[in-house]
């Protein structure tokens, strides 16, 4: 073999075999540095495991994940992990009828049973906001992510469970939408920062969001965290390198998409087995910015 150079014939084994040792993923945004060190805890235990990953970005999109689907299926895929693009689960559930091995991660589809892979959003929530109250801090603003997001939900529930735990007010004035990216964060505090009497802490439900208020805090000449106290959700590997670093409550990112291969292979070779679901705890992580 080595002295002719041969290489097998990977789709007649695969057609022989039933199975081409590929296995998808599709992401709502291959940019987000969050999802990509998920998808990179996916590909290091596949490879690992002996599967192929192939990526497909959906944009947030419900079209285009169903394309996504699609290519995955004329690909001949032996199972699919979803980060899905929003809370419908119809074209999920279809899959799963059909017999294809699917794993949720990161976002959890309740109407739906399948194999889950998810942090403990609520708790995220509750950690930073308890960290703020228990730094001082009385008026709190919480920059939450799309509405439609049962995952930005989630942190928000955690940040209203610890203002009552600690017996302080919901201000509806100081809860505000973002896009989970800089920009919504960047304007999301400013509307803030504009209110009668703005907050003395926010808590932005991802890193992007907060990094995003504190460029527009600091474009107010407002020190961090002395005039204002900002504190994030995820530690992206950005968070560190911030100016100041950001405090924010750390994802298992890895740790998710690794958990989520190992599942998915387990369930390609044993398809009858109950689904289950994990949800992996987080971790307060204390820099500079509060």
């Amino acid at each position: 073999m080595r002295e002719l150079d041969y290489r097998p014939n990977v789709i007649a084994r695969s057609l022989r075999r039933k199975k081409t040792q590929n296995i998808g993923m599709v992401i709502p945004d291959i940019s987000y540095p969050f999802l990509a060190e998920v998808a990179r805890g996916v590909e290091d235990i596949g490879f690992e495991l002996g599967y192929n990953v192939i990526l497909c970005d959906s944009n947030g999109d419900l079209e285009k994940e169903a394309s996504c689907i699609e290519l995955f299926q004329g690909k001949r895929v032996d199972g699919i992990v979803f980060v899905a693009a929003g809370e419908s689960a119809n074209h999920i559930q279809s899959l799963i009828e059909q017999g294809m091995p699917v794993i949720l991660v990161d976002r959890d589809l309740t109407e739906i049973e399948a194999d889950t892979v998810i942090a403990d959003d609520v708790e995220s929530g509750y950690q930073a906001t308890e960290y703020l109250i228990q730094s001082g801090h009385r008026r709190i603003g919480c920059i939450t992510g799309p509405r439609k997001l049962r995952i930005s939900n989630k942190r928000v529930d955690g940040y209203k469970q610890a203002l009552e735990r600690y017996g302080l007010p919901l201000c509806d004035e100081l809860l505000v939408h973002g896009d989970f990216r800089c920009r919504g964060g960047y304007e999301a505090m400013k509307e803030l920062l504009a209110l009668d009497k703005p907050p003395t802490a926010v808590f932005a439900c991802n890193d992007l969001m907060a990094m995003g208020a504190i460029c527009a805090a600091s474009k107010r000449r407002l020190r961090i965290p002395r005039d204002v106290a900002i504190i994030g959700c995820d530690d992206i590997a950005l968070a560190a390198f911030t100016n100041p670093s950001l405090t924010t409550i750390a994802q298992p990112k890895h740790e998710m998409g690794a958990m989520a291969a190992k599942m998915l292979v387990e369930r390609i070779e044993d398809r009858n087995r109950p689904p289950t679901k994990q949800t992996l705890p987080t971790e307060l992580v204390i820099r500079d910015s509060c």
